[in-house]
């Protein structure tokens, strides 16, 4: 999942030189948030302020599920006031059987955000020069869909729903949880970054990875991203 520096207007970021793989974290116009496992690929483009913490293998035949349509929106859980930062330890999504391990992510020598290695399947990663989940404005975690021996850490992240939870383990011992808002796939080439990276006054969470139909050639067309804020803290 490369990506040119961030501090930029036009930025991205990607999986960096992986050939093959998924990954998700954060995406950048016309390169790929997350590798698909035969190709390298950039994802939508990164604010230019993001990096001061401001936010602004083959697949499997059928990829990742998509999100089905929208059921009628359950109650919105109220915001929790944002946290102090810090960085996260470990992801869990309930519905989805997911329980990993997250490791910072930062930039290559090329100015691309790196990715977690692809022959670690349940390993997600967080873009350590942003947000820190929980604190005020947008975080961002990513994680492979697949690899080439099969479904990774996020690869049923299109089955999550609006009122579903994401929970960050931090190093202070608490633990963010964070209600669904919105589950979205989004065209590599039309991606959102406003709506994606926006300002925010909430703390908030992104969780990316690719989606969306394969190719050999081009790998995954689409970005999933999932859209949650804070609603508690343990």
């Amino acid at each position: 999942m490369p990506s040119p520096d961030p501090r930029r207007r036009h930025a991205r970021l990607g999986p960096g030189r992986l050939t093959a793989g998924a990954v998700a974290v954060a995406v950048a116009a016309g390169a790929w948030l997350v590798q698909d496992g035969s190709t390298d690929g950039g994802g939508p483009p990164l604010p230019p302020a993001y990096s001061a913490g401001v936010p602004a293998s083959a697949a499997p035949p059928a990829g990742p599920p998509s999100p089905a349509p929208a059921a009628p929106a359950p109650s919105p859980a109220p915001a929790h006031a944002p946290l102090p930062a810090s960085e996260p330890t470990r992801i869990r999504i309930p519905s989805i059987k997911v329980d990993a391990p997250v490791m910072g992510l930062g930039l290559d020598a090329t100015g691309h955000l790196a990715s977690p290695p692809m022959d670690q399947r349940n390993l997600a990663g967080w873009y350590r020069d942003g947000v820190t989940p929980g604190a005020r404005g947008n975080a961002l975690a990513v994680g492979h869909a697949d690899n080439r021996t099969g479904p990774a850490v996020f690869y049923r992240l299109g089955l999550l729903r609006r009122g579903d939870t994401v929970e960050v383990v931090r190093k202070d011992r608490r633990t963010a949880v964070f209600t669904i808002d919105d589950v979205r796939v989004f065209a590599k080439k039309d991606f959102p970054d406003a709506l994606v990276y926006g300002a925010t006054d909430r703390a908030e969470l992104r969780v990316i990875t690719c989606g969306g139909k394969f190719d050999k050639r081009t790998g995954y067309e689409s970005n999933t991203v999932v859209f949650a804020h804070l609603s508690s803290v343990r």
